[in-house]
């Protein structure tokens, strides 16, 4: 099931609506994850959202098990993951053998978000900055809602939706236009 198909509300009918620079995050839970090559890396179980920033931080990826079983979570920055609108799931510039060595958790055991030691771990790995989903970024240029919704839709993914449209390199105001909208 994808985002259109869990549309209680029908925002996401005809032209007019939110999508997709903004979106309700519960009819993104469920939504693939696949690489650019098209590999299926799991779904999005949970977004995780910066209290203090109010951005979202991560996705989190369940990737690997069977019917739930023996899966591995991964708190994948929301910067790193691009939405393709034409096939309604998200995409992950990672491949699948590079995933599996990912920091990752158990679903029982989750990690404290909040600590900058980890978050740079995870940054590292996926090559996003460690302020583009925390509450200093966002005091630090990552900007509201017009700011950083205009740049990340300028961003490299604007081919797909502009949400997680920057990349490390760019402006604290590209980073992540999905994340400053919501």
């Amino acid at each position: 099931m994808n985002y259109t198909e869990r549309d209680k509300y029908g925002m996401y009918k005809g032209s007019a609506g939110p999508g997709p620079a903004l979106m309700g995050a519960d009819t993104l839970i469920g939504d693939n994850v696949v690489n650019s090559q098209q590999d299926d890396l799991g779904e999005i179980k949970e977004i995780m959202l910066d209290m203090r920033s109010g951005q979202v931080a991560y996705a989190v990826l369940a990737f690997g098990g069977m019917l739930g079983l023996g899966e591995k979570l991964f708190a994948v920055p929301w910067q790193a993951l691009h939405l393709d609108t034409v096939s309604k799931r998200f995409v992950l510039n990672v491949e699948k053998e590079r995933l599996k060595n990912a920091p990752g958790f158990d679903p029982d055991a989750w990690p404290d978000m909040s600590d900058i030691g980890w978050a740079n771990q995870v940054h590292g790995f996926y090559g996003t900055d460690a302020s583009g989903g925390m509450g200093a970024g966002a005091q630090a240029g990552m900007g509201g809602m017009g700011a950083g919704a205009q740049a990340g839709m300028g961003g490299s993914g604007a081919a797909t939706s502009g949400m997680g449209g920057g990349t490390a390199g760019t402006s604290g105001a590209g980073t992540s236009g999905m994340g400053a909208g919501l």
